[in-house]
């Protein structure tokens, strides 16, 4: 089934409240939350998160863009985060392991993430304690990037990887999605679509989201 998770990133912050009404048919909010170290920017954190999660029920994705986050995946799960995702690129092997160990303990879901320059087999170590994998499609740190077509081989290396788990884990991509890239990403094996400026951009967000799964559906049949 495909799903999409508006990026907030995206979304006017002088009116949260009303962007989130906006979108309350998608199937999860993404958090791109950045620390200027891990990524060259630095956009939003706890806080942001908590006061989303007393305002809706909508699944909140945390995708965190920082280094060593074993440091901070519990507050994260605390302050209301469903699905905490971590980078393979962000910390040691063995604080990676920790990381999800805390996400799970604190009965939320977890993600890894690997970035362009990162090879799938990166995700290996890692698929026996995911939920998510996150495949990303431009170097993450900044929103209304095009998307890397040469990602696509990766996605599908990711989803084969996927299949021989056996388990249901959902394979997201995020960087450049409209619906021609997420139909291809869809027909390498992705379910899941970060999409931020696409979404936010439209002013009748809920037709657009609509008619984004119902196209990407069909194109990647």
């Amino acid at each position: 089934m495909i799903k999409i998770a508006p990026s907030i990133l995206a979304a006017d912050f002088t009116c949260l409240g009303k962007e989130l009404d906006s979108i309350s048919t998608a199937d999860q909010v993404h958090f791109d939350v950045m620390d200027g170290v891990f990524v060259p920017n630095i956009s939003f954190g706890l806080p942001v998160l908590a006061s989303v999660r007393a305002y809706t029920d909508m699944v909140l994705n945390a995708h965190l863009m920082i280094t060593e986050p074993v440091r901070y995946v519990k507050r994260f799960c605390e302050a209301g985060a469903d699905v905490v995702i971590v980078h393979t690129e962000a910390d040691t092997e063995a604080h990676t392991h920790e990381a999800l160990r805390i996400i799970h303990e604190c009965g939320k879901k977890a993600g890894i993430s690997v970035k362009p320059g990162t090879p799938a087999e990166a995700a290996l170590p890692f698929i026996h304690e995911v939920d998510e994998i996150l495949c990303m499609t431009v170097e993450p740190g900044f929103g209304g990037q095009k998307f890397h077509f040469d990602m696509l081989p990766k996605i599908t290396a990711l989803r084969e990887m996927i299949a021989a788990e056996g388990r249901d884990i959902d394979l997201s991509v995020d960087g450049g999605i409209q619906v021609r890239t997420a139909a291809l990403a869809a027909k390498a094996g992705a379910n899941l679509f970060v999409n931020g400026t696409g979404v936010f951009e439209t002013v009748d967000r809920e037709t657009y989201i609509r008619i984004f799964k119902r196209s990407v559906e069909e194109a990647s049949a």
